[in-house]
């Protein structure tokens, strides 16, 4: 059986609404960011901090390799996954990609006091960084994507359910 594949920017609902998939499916829940974080064995924010973003995507993409074999998973991607086209290829051929969306204010919201996400441009206002990355990954976002679920002013159930209603 194909891999749910999530992708979508921080705070769009991956984590939580892969939970209830890996539950009503009864799959294993595989967060790329928490395989990243057990190989690496520090934090996001210290292999940002200390070896920089390329040498976490090059992390990710390994990780994305590893989990790409196996069957069976839903799989909760980090926001930047889709920034390598080798992630994508590998992520498409590995299951079905969900792309998850919200609005800039609703992913602020849901995001404001996540400290375990480091800041990717390290300059620009809370607000303008999710609208100029959002904007910058857009089209990434739409090439990756199988199906596009929008998650504004639905509950999480509501997200699980219109993603099992398409599989």
């Amino acid at each position: 059986m194909n891999n749910v594949v999530l992708v979508g920017y921080r705070g769009t609902g991956k984590s939580a609404v892969g939970r209830i998939l890996a539950s009503r499916l009864d799959r294993t829940l595989l967060s790329t960011d928490a395989e990243i974080v057990r190989e690496a064995g520090q934090t996001i924010p210290e292999i940002v901090e200390h070896q920089g973003w390329e040498s976490f995507r090059d992390l990710e993409s390994q990780i994305c390799q590893q989990v790409a074999g196996r069957q069976g998973l839903v799989i909760d991607t980090g926001g930047g996954i889709i920034l390598r086209p080798q992630n994508v290829a590998v992520l498409k051929q590995a299951g079905t990609v969900f792309w998850l969306t919200a609005s800039v204010k609703t992913i602020a919201q849901r995001i404001g006091g996540d400290t375990q996400r480091p800041s990717l441009t390290g300059i620009k206002s809370f607000i303008d960084e999710i609208q100029d990355v959002l904007r910058e990954r857009l089209p990434k976002y739409q090439a990756a994507a199988d199906h596009v679920i929008e998650t504004e002013g639905k509950s999480l159930k509501q997200v699980a359910d219109e993603i099992l209603a398409r599989l």
